[in-house]
């Protein structure tokens, strides 16, 4: 603790004192400061990635008056995805590749305390990073700022100065293994996931202490006991595996290739010691080159954070036709479901089902549509936790080298990583959404290391014609319903927010930070930022003073045909042609906002 600052072990001291935190270790750091809702120490803001905060200093009546209160440019001009931390006086924040991090003192007008650039080889990690350089976040404990770079290097930054502690380098990016999601830090365990599905990696998550020493390696496919599985005593729809449950879903040795990233989003339950996430789409894109399951890539994982041994699995679309990544974030909980108190997760999945899950046991208590354009499916057993397909939008029984047409949703799904909010006050999620189609043709393709290895053209269009690309929405998770949503006219790429006093925040590609009535969805106010939002909104409190922050800088999927310069509509697997409008809205341009009354 001596690397904490005066005002950080003042309020240790405090929390500590008067018991808030019963059940878990006092040596956890993370989550007595997670409670301070005047930082924000985590991707999320808490374990249980609810992206809420009780602070309410700004409410409905004096909202009208939040302006501008600092601005800072990044000087990098690619996607900027993930929002900052603020751990006391100070506020990092982070850029896609090549991934610079900058500490600034909010004592001091937000001048520069220290900045930390990376060497890494742009010639061989940017060539292989799919859907733009981005990079989702950073993370702390220990008085170290943990980044996640691009060439799959993790490094633990000294808090105070910018000096690395300790560094390790897992993966190679000559192969298509690649980092864009943010490192996760929960008790005293650091846990990191791999990006390059669309190059045949084997999908992973892999545990560090904090003095960087390796716990565990958890793969996604493949034999028991490289994946952490216990055929009997890992379950999935309340029933155990069994033994190679994974295997037996593959055709030959498909599995070494077979993807199932995790660079998604991680949540923690400290009192179960579990911690969850999701996995992405198989390798190839081709259905037909790889028949079965395909286990357990498109799935959701409890594991015991200590060990890393998987409790449960579900597999949220079996044998994925349509890139429909699993890795979204899995909100935590506890819910009354048919008057029964559950401890929920909650996860909004791209494939355009709301799944709300008892995160004890991996009971599937509901799954739902959450966009109601969603054809490929009408709906999944509860029993078996399967769907019911619909063959016509099928492009494995379509067959190679046919055009599958009229696809709902599009390969980036009706919710791509964006996440979702969600307020113990309304007790409703709030869902940043794409309402978009496609059409979906696989081809033959071969592996070649370091290669795509995609196997499926596409073209992306909006629902019917509709104007609107996408919708923000809350959601009952409860009951599985839409209670309000507002229609944007492009998809909502931004993070959300919620607070104390009612409020969600949430950002829009044309680059505007929009506040709504958590009840009723009213907008309440708005402001144009320097560029499209695809980055997060969080708070903090600053000297008595409540601040709403948010970083823009268009990329990412949506905005890769800008990021890169592309102009052929069928480029950036079609997002180019979908969101081709957009230069007419804004421009590329790293800024994080941050506003004040």
């Amino acid at each position: 603790m001596n690397k904490l600052s005066n005002m950080t072990f003042l309020r240790f001291l405090i929390a500590s004192a008067v018991g808030i935190y019963a059940g878990t270790s006092q040596a956890d750091e993370l989550q007595k400061l997670q409670d301070d809702p005047a930082n924000w120490v985590m991707p999320a803001g808490n374990y249980n990635n609810q992206r809420y905060s009780s602070l309410k200093q700004i409410n409905k009546k004096n909202i009208n008056k939040l302006n501008m209160a600092w601005s800072f440019s990044t000087g990098v001009l690619r996607g900027h995805e993930g929002n900052s931390l603020v751990i006391d006086d100070t506020l990092y924040i982070h850029t896609p590749f090549p991934n610079i991090v900058y500490a600034l003192d909010l004592n001091n007008d937000g001048a520069i305390k220290w900045k930390y650039e990376p060497k890494q080889s742009y010639d061989e990690t940017v060539p292989v990073m799919c859907c733009d350089t981005v990079n989702r976040g950073l993370a702390y404990a220990d008085g170290k700022i943990f980044l996640n770079q691009a060439d799959t290097t993790l490094v633990a930054l000294d808090m105070h100065t910018g000096k690395v502690v300790w560094s390790d380098k897992r993966d190679d990016p000559r192969t298509g293994a690649t980092s864009t999601g943010a490192a996760f830090v929960f008790k005293d365990t650091v846990l990191v996931g791999i990006s390059g599905s669309e190059f045949g990696i084997r999908g992973y998550v892999q545990a560090y202490d904090l003095q960087g020493n390796v716990k565990y390696k958890a793969y996604t496919t493949g034999p028991d006991d490289e994946m952490l599985v216990d055929p009997v005593k890992t379950t999935s729809m309340l029933k155990p595996v069994g033994k190679d449950s994974s295997l037996k879903t593959w055709q030959g040795d498909q599995w070494k290739i077979g993807g199932g990233v995790t660079w998604g989003w991680f949540s923690y339950d400290p009192d179960l010691n579990l911690f969850y996430y999701g996995t992405a789409n198989p390798s190839t894109w081709n259905p037909v080159q790889r028949p079965g399951d395909n286990k357990w890539t498109m799935s959701l994982f409890a594991r015991d954070l200590d060990s890393g041994m998987a409790k449960w699995i579900y597999q949220m679309t079996p044998h994925d036709e349509w890139d429909y990544d699993g890795v979204n974030e899995i909100i935590l909980s506890d819910q009354k479901i048919k008057n029964k108190l559950r401890k929920t997760a909650v996860h909004f999945d791209r494939n355009g089902f709301a799944y709300t899950m008892d995160r004890e046991t991996g009971e599937l208590l509901l799954a739902k549509k959450f966009d109601p354009s969603v054809n490929w499916s009408k709906g999944v057993d509860l029993t078996t936790g399967r769907h019911d397909r619909v063959q016509q939008y099928s492009p494995d029984f379509n067959g190679e080298d046919e055009n599958t047409t009229g696809i709902c949703p599009a390969a980036l799904g009706s919710k791509d990583q964006q996440p979702a909010a969600y307020s113990p006050r309304t007790g409703l999620f709030y869902v940043p959404t794409n309402h978009v189609c496609m059409d979906y043709e696989p081809f033959e393709v071969e592996y070649v290391a370091g290669q795509p290895y995609v196997g499926a053209s596409l073209s992306m269009y909006p629902v019917n014609d509709d104007p609107n690309l996408g919708n923000f929405i809350a959601w009952d998770a409860r009951e599985g319903k839409i209670v309000w949503s507002n229609p944007e006219r492009f998809s909502v790429w931004s993070g959300a927010l919620a607070t104390g006093s009612d409020i969600v925040f949430y950002g829009t590609l044309e680059g505007y930070l929009k506040a709504v009535d958590a009840k009723t969805g009213r907008e309440l106010w708005r402001f144009k930022t320097a560029s499209g939002i695809i980055g997060n909104v969080n708070t903090y409190e600053h000297n008595g003073k409540q601040y709403v922050s948010v970083i823009s800088g268009l990329g990412g999927w949506a905005g890769i045909g800008m990021a890169m310069g592309l102009k052929n509509d069928a480029d950036g697997d079609g997002a180019v042609g979908l969101y081709k409008s957009l230069s007419s809205w804004t421009n590329l341009g790293g800024v994080l906002s941050v506003f004040s009354l």
